[in-house]
């Protein structure tokens, strides 16, 4: 099937005129996208004993010059979490006295790597990228176009992998340089603890009572060293902008909601992920106790935990979250595991965003979902001709006896929808974005800009939709670096030129208009204004809003 250049939500079936459509697409105060100097037979490559050398306040750094952007890969943020670090909050790294090199990436958090390559559609379109694993990883990247004082507008990328898997460069679109001189503006990404060694709430076993946020305290940590050390690299500690994506997007509204963070960053932006609150407290307490069992432990042997393999571990609190299954059941909990805990000390109680005096009050939020996060046909072509019918009894499962209606629902709100896209659509739904959006905009007063991506990439036979991940290199200016998310080439080159620009001139002023998207209103609960991202992009409002109501 030959993929369309059409709006896909014009394909659907959606008619756009109708729904407060803004045309605008004019850029407005942002230069020509600056790109890399052609290389020709000349050097691109810096590198050597007075090349890129700054300064941190625990050491001097020496990295690299890659096509005038410089580069710093794992600069310490914070000392090795393991043995009487573990589950407890960061301490600072070990101040240094020879230039450190910052030429390679840090360690990756400890996660289960066994199989991580297993599925190889997986591997090739996401590009992974792992390197060696250790509870030392309290690392971060940082891209500059020079060490000087012109104080540039910062970002620190958050990466994905729902609090248990990832790193600051699993993909290639997270990289920064392209950015970096596309803005005039320094990119930072961090790795932090992840799973049970970030998010194990000891507290009532005799842990410290940080213990169970202690992931999300890594990142305070991380924010603190840009504060203290971004204008060494040309950067502004008051101009902070921090981006995540799925898990990602969640470490973001939780730092909005954690008190230790305040004043710490300026703007946000949430990618195909949010969370309102944190994990339960009480679930969090006993799960911790149940670690405490399941390693054969008695309550107050923090210390001996401490000295278990981080390996052997992981298995023991995954073993306690299934033991845990049936009680965390009745505590209207459907998910348990491990993720920032709800504790009112670390991070706030209740929902987020329900306080007008709030720090993050203060904080505009840009908020981005894809048209098909989960899209079941990538690698199974017969899929394509599966009937409405099929469909419902494909996510009944997950529905329930309101399946019919919701199929129904999103077949009137699409009427152009095949049935495969009706099912990818459903499984997609931006119930979440919506309500973190609605909770923002109702009880604060920062303004709220959502975006719904739907620009398809021309691979596997046009199966693979607008997926989750796909957006991250549009906003990074890296859809040339990240071809097996875009097939790369004019297409997708002139929406990321318009998207970043966008993301550029929100991370610069807090507002997103006059970066070539067509004008882009704040986000009301009345109206839900929704940037619709394509070839051609245009704000709509609330396009699936009669669809979203039969998911209730």
């Amino acid at each position: 099937m030959k993929p369309s250049r059409r709006n896909f939500l014009q394909s659907l079936g959606v008619g756009v005129a109708s729904l407060g459509v803004s045309h605008q697409s004019t850029a407005v105060g942002l230069k020509p996208p600056k790109t890399a100097k052609p290389a020709g037979d000349g050097q691109v490559l810096l590198v050597g004993d007075k090349i890129a050398v700054a300064n941190t306040e625990h050491g001097k750094v020496r990295g690299f010059i890659l096509r005038d952007i410089h580069q710093f890969l794992g600069i310490p943020y914070g000392a090795d979490t393991s043995g009487k670090n573990r589950f407890m909050p960061p301490q600072k790294p070990t101040p240094w006295a020879e230039i450190r090199p910052a030429l390679w990436w840090g360690n990756s958090a400890p996660q289960i790597m066994e199989k991580r390559y297993a599925n190889p559609y997986a591997s090739f379109v996401d590009h992974w990228n792992y390197d060696d694993v250790s509870e030392d990883c309290l690392k971060l990247n940082v891209w500059t176009p020079a060490l000087d004082t012109q104080k540039r507008p910062v970002i620190v990328w958050l990466h994905g992998g729902g609090f248990v898997n990832g790193n600051a460069i699993e993909q290639d679109g997270y990289h920064g340089e392209n950015v970096s001189r596309l803005g005039n503006v320094v990119f930072c990404s961090i790795n932090h603890r992840l799973g049970s060694l970030g998010y194990s709430d000891l507290k009532a076993a005799g842990g410290h009572a940080a213990s169970g946020n202690v992931g999300n305290l890594d990142m305070v940590a991380a924010l603190e060293w840009v504060k203290n050390n971004i204008a060494s690299f040309g950067g502004d500690p008051n101009n902070v902008t921090i981006i995540g994506q799925s898990g990602g997007g969640a470490k973001v509204t939780t730092l909005m909601n954690m008190p230790s963070a305040k004043g710490l960053f300026h703007k946000a932006v949430a990618l195909s992920g949010s969370s309102l609150t944190g994990v339960n407290k009480e679930y969090a307490e006993k799960l911790g106790l149940k670690v405490m069992e399941e390693a054969g432990l008695k309550p107050g042997d923090i210390d001996k935990l401490q000295q278990i393999p981080w390996r052997e571990y992981i298995d023991i609190a995954n073993r306690a979250v299934e033991k845990m299954a049936d009680e965390a059941k009745k505590m209207g909990i459907q998910r348990g595991g491990y993720s920032p805990v709800a504790d009112g000390t670390y991070l706030n109680l209740g929902t987020f965003f329900t306080d007008p005096n709030h720090f993050s009050a203060n904080i505009p939020l840009m908020i981005c979902s894809t048209f098909h996060e989960q899209n079941p046909d990538r690698t199974d072509a017969a899929l394509e001709s599966i009937s409405l019918a099929e469909v419902k009894e494909k996510i009944k499962p997950r529905f329930g006896d309101k399946t019919s209606d919701i199929v129904d629902a999103y077949a009137r709100n699409f009427p152009k929808a095949r049935p495969i896209e009706i099912w990818a659509l459903i499984v997609s739904n931006r119930k979440n974005a919506v309500a973190t959006a609605d909770a923002k905009v109702s009880g604060q007063k920062a303004p709220v800009y959502v975006a719904w991506f739907g620009w398809q990439p021309p691979l596997f036979d046009g199966r693979m939709r607008a997926f989750h991940c796909d957006d991250i290199c549009f906003w990074f200016y890296n859809t040339d670096l990240m071809l097996t998310h875009t097939g790369g080439g004019k297409r997708p080159r002139a929406l990321s030129e318009k998207m970043a620009g966008s993301f550029l001139n929100f991370v610069k002023t807090g507002n997103p208009n006059g970066g070539g998207l067509p004008t882009w209103k704040p986000y009301t609960v009345q109206n839900g204004e929704t940037m619709i991202l394509d070839d051609t992009s245009v704000l709509v409002n609330d396009p699936d809003r009669e669809a979203r109501k039969a998911l209730t």
